[in-house]
């Protein structure tokens, strides 16, 4: 009996923490200039392929998470610091849209910066297409770290 108990409580505890997610609101302290330009050939056939990106030293690494994209499209960078933070000279970002269009930006080098990019969006009951979002910290010695590559779909209806 005391078994059951246990081994129930313990299922729960287990289902809590794969259900549990950290939620928060962000905030946009970063302001950096931002250009859109058409690339051509950049996505060909309407397809978006990623590359290998840099993993930086554990004494300089830092974090820049990339949000889901919301229903207007809109994809927000967020800069969440690390080790390496005061070593940080710029952050690039660059979005790449399934049409070949770009949108580059500057996001800013204190925690909790945002950076919005203006992804695809759905029209109606049609999904969006999906974008690619590149990442690159520059340091002070010079060297450029690509710590993000990836594909952002549009938000789906959960």
């Amino acid at each position: 009996m005391k078994r059951t108990f246990f081994y129930s409580g313990l299922v729960i505890i287990c289902l809590l923490v794969a259900c549990a997610g950290c939620t928060g609101t962000g905030t946009t302290s970063g302001t950096g200039a931002s250009k859109t330009t058409t690339t051509p050939g950049a996505a060909t056939g309407g397809t978006i392929v990623t590359s290998t990106t840099d993993v930086m030293p554990d004494n300089i690494a830092v974090t820049v998470d990339v949000g889901e994209k919301d229903y207007l499209g809109v994809i927000p960078v967020t800069f969440q610091g690390g080790l390496g933070q005061v070593n940080v000279k710029r952050i690039d970002v660059k979005l790449t849209r399934t049409d070949g269009t770009t949108q580059t930006g500057t996001l800013g080098t204190k925690k909790g910066d945002t950076f919005e990019l203006d992804g695809t969006r759905g029209s109606g009951t049609l999904s969006g297409q999906p974008d690619r979002v590149e990442v690159w910290v520059i340091t002070n010695a010079g060297q450029t770290y690509k710590v993000v590559d990836k594909i952002v779909p549009y938000r789906t209806r959960g």
